[in-house]
């Protein structure tokens, strides 16, 4: 497994482009040190400034800190040590920073899990990553089916999180009377509940020696797309130089009357925590980026309650006045078709981050004129810890459908399909690889596939993303699609991603995804599967026609099917996988 300093250091820092955004360093520092340091440095630097907003509660800095030093000591105190796995099984609570931050404290590893997994797919997680101990929600689902997952794992602890405590005193009081507040029907003996946990610690962390560019922090499991879900491993430069490197990056509007410059540090931002925190997309763009430049964060668990869905999220951007808002492109499309947006001011949205999945053009335009934010696009994957590129948020030098250019000291190169080894010439359609600061340490226990994913090329370690894409004339990286959704219809690639923009176009068209099907030829059939807006309807035949006029022929969809609801994950993609199991001729 290869050294995170050789890592660090492989990018050139330099990017062969006129458009460049101006004044964004290409190279950047002062990132070697371990993930907790982001909420120690902002909780000495802005103490009483807010951190985390939960349903009106607020903690600030120092609260944070505070709790996240007794959580540190508690692990200690259970044998926790470092190198150690503790799961957190938690959407997005104020309780998540603290713990997240206790484990980094500890010395231990964070290993990361979506709450809604069944006891199954928990289970694996918690085998394959040896986790000794677990944080989850009291919750008369997510406790029971941890409790369940935990067996015949080696997990000897199990703390219970419940939010009466993270609540306005008076909400908290009449949901509990109410019987509103969600907990399990009952609880195992010898669990833990949080707030006990809490009182009974110390704020006193143990002296823990951490190396910043060889000790893993984080373990992330990916989607499973391709076969059996892998642990990556996520090493603490890994995030401190994404946030380093995304604020550099970022270049904001303060004020209608100023030009573009570097975010302001110390309240003035808000952060949405739209996407999930068990997500490395939630994780650095939204929880360590707020934490790191002291701004606050809004905890948002659920992004589609209300009547209709996502109305709830539409009033915490009215109440608490976010500035800065990463999501993926679904949020945005159900933000620009939502039936009441217009009852809602969103006006203090300056900048929004989009990444996960590729952003339609016509989504982008629809939710910019809706908001009055500028949307930038980037690019990563889990093993990235996420962000590879992203496109400047300068809207002259800005190109909607790219996206970007690499971040600070990263290098992006563009590979042969067949010889990952044979850089291709600019125009060129080939494999995304990557290497830089936020790379991946490697795959926990999976040196096969670590084998397969990585690749040297002139003594540089890059990491194979599975994406396809060019950088085109003005050095802009376009991803084309995955690999494996390319569709191959008479010797032909059509890549979903082309047909998806055009069919976007169609002011009918809410959400889309274009998959290949089998025919009795031995190739593909392009399939587009269409969920309407609401209130519309709509023919294959009308639709055949669109695609007959706006696309070529090979690359029109020969079937066409519409649905109300198309499967995405949980952090919003599209799920092109279930969407081909799910066809029947």
């Amino acid at each position: 497994m290869a050294d995170q300093t050789n890592q660090a250091n492989t990018a050139s820092g330099t990017w062969d482009t006129p458009f460049w955004p101006e004044g964004v360093a290409r190279n950047v520092t002062n990132y070697h040190y371990p993930v907790f340091k982001l909420l120690d440095d902002s909780a000495a630097a802005y103490p009483n400034q807010v951190f985390t907003i939960f349903n009106g509660a607020k903690k600030t800095f120092s609260q944070v800190k505070e709790t996240a030093d007794r959580i540190a000591c508690f692990l200690a105190k259970k044998g926790i040590k470092k190198g150690d796995k503790v799961a957190i099984v938690l959407p997005n609570l104020p309780h998540f920073p603290e713990i997240f931050f206790g484990i980094m404290k500890a010395g231990a590893i964070a290993v990361n899990c979506n709450p809604i997994y069944t006891p199954t797919e928990l289970k694996y997680q918690l085998a394959d990553s040896t986790a000794k101990m677990v944080f989850c929600m009291d919750h008369p689902t997510f406790y029971p089916n941890v409790v369940k997952a935990a067996i015949d794992t080696d997990v000897e602890t199990i703390v219970a999180c419940n939010i009466k405590s993270y609540l306005p005193k008076l909400q908290g009081f009449l949901g509990g009377l109410l019987g509103k507040i969600p907990k399990a029907d009952h609880h195992e003996p010898g669990h833990i509940m949080f707030d006990d946990m809490v009182a009974r610690s110390k704020p006193e962390p143990p002296d823990i020696d951490i190396d910043p560019v060889n000790d893993t922090a984080v373990m992330l499991y990916t989607g499973g797309t391709t076969g059996i879900p892998k642990g990556a491993e996520l090493v603490h430069i890994n995030f401190t130089y994404q946030v380093v490197a995304i604020m550099e990056y970022l270049r904001l509007s303060h004020d209608q009357n100023k030009p573009l410059e570097k975010a302001y540090y110390g309240g003035y931002h808000c952060f949405l925590g739209i996407l999930p925190w068990y997500h490395s997309f939630g994780i650095s763009v939204a929880m360590l980026c707020a934490a790191g430049s002291g701004s606050r964060l809004v905890c948002i668990p659920d992004p589609r309650t209300g009547k209709p869905p996502f109305t709830d999220v539409l009033k915490a951007v009215q109440k608490y006045r976010p500035t800065l808002m990463p999501a993926v492109p679904t949020i945005f499309v159900a933000f620009a078709n939502h039936s009441k947006l217009d009852e809602y001011d969103l006006s203090s949205l300056m900048g929004c981050f989009s990444g996960g999945a590729p952003m339609p053009p016509d989504v982008c335009r629809q939710f910019e004129e809706k908001t009055g934010a500028v949307i930038f696009e980037g690019y990563g994957l889990t093993e990235t810890a996420p962000v590879l590129s992203a496109n400047p948020t300068n809207r002259e030098i800005r190109k909607i459908g790219s996206v970007g250019f690499p971040l600070p000291d990263t290098d992006i190169k563009i590979l042969d399909l067949d010889d990952p080894t044979k850089e291709l010439p600019r125009g060129e359609d080939g494999e995304v690889a990557a290497c830089g600061p936020q790379v991946m340490k490697g795959y926990w226990n999976r040196p096969d596939a670590d084998a397969e994913f990585f690749v040297t090329i002139d003594g540089k370690r890059y990491f194979l993303t599975g994406d396809i894409g060019h950088i085109d004339e003005d050095g802009y990286i376009l991803i084309t699609d995955r690999k494996k959704d390319m569709v191959l219809v008479g010797g032909f690639n059509v890549y979903p991603r082309d047909v998806e923009d055009i069919l976007y176009t169609h002011p009918k068209v809410e959400l889309c995804a274009v998959i290949g099907v089998a025919n009795k030829h031995r190739d593909e059939t392009v399939k587009a599967v269409i969920k309407l807006k609401k209130g519309q309807t709509a023919t294959q035949e009308e639709f055949m026609a669109f695609c007959k006029e706006n696309m070529a022929g090979y690359k029109r969809p020969r079937i066409i099917e519409f649905k109300d609801d198309l499967p995405v994950s949980n952090i919003g993609k599209v799920l092109r996988r279930e969407l081909r199991d799910a066809h029947s001729d």
